[in-house]
């Protein structure tokens, strides 16, 4: 084979890889590699009304040390968002105003969130700290996944909703559970 032939057997799909990402993102498509939600490809839409609860949302987390502290024990990916983080895709469980009770279990206004059992280890067995509860503050969003091992508003508490990317929908997604 020859160094032209191999550098463009090697080049073309690289840059196709590459053009195809530059199009995905600035379309507003992520790839989710996360057991947050359903792995695959999903896209950002920008919302035409104010964000609500039930809403599944892609939000950047702030950059504060708790999220750093996160990254280095591999709860959080690396991204593009401020201090280096992916994007989360949680469901919005909670609005500023809203109580949050945390116990075994959470529970917003007093109503019980399903799958929402708080851990105290992670899955390689430290001792992982819960949100202590209380109200959501204006401009933030208390943020949920019903996947187990989600690393969700139960131990960071609500964050700003500055980060907030928009809704997320599923294009071609794969549930592994």
């Amino acid at each position: 084979m020859t160094r032209s032939r191999a550098i463009a057997l090697i080049g073309v799909p690289a840059a196709l890889v590459l053009v195809g990402s530059a199009i995905a993102l600035t379309g507003g498509y992520r790839l989710n590699l996360t057991p947050s939600e359903p792995l695959g490809l999903w896209r950002i839409e920008t919302p035409d009304r104010d964000v609500a609860v039930g809403d599944l949302v892609l939000i950047c987390p702030p950059a504060a040390v708790s999220f750093l502290q996160a990254r280095e024990r591999g709860y959080l990916r690396r991204g593009l968002c401020a201090g280096g983080f992916a994007p989360l895709i949680k469901t919005v469980t909670a609005l500023a105003g809203q109580r949050i009770d945390v116990g075994e279990n959470v529970a917003i206004d007093g109503r019980p969130i399903p799958s929402s059992r708080i851990r105290t280890i992670d899955g390689d067995g430290r001792a992982i700290e819960s949100y202590p509860g209380g109200i959501v503050p204006a401009g933030f969003l208390f943020l949920h996944s019903s996947y187990a091992s989600s690393y969700d508003s139960r131990y960071f508490g609500p964050i700003p909703d500055s980060g907030l990317l928009g809704i997320a929908r599923p294009v071609l997604t794969f549930d592994p559970r």
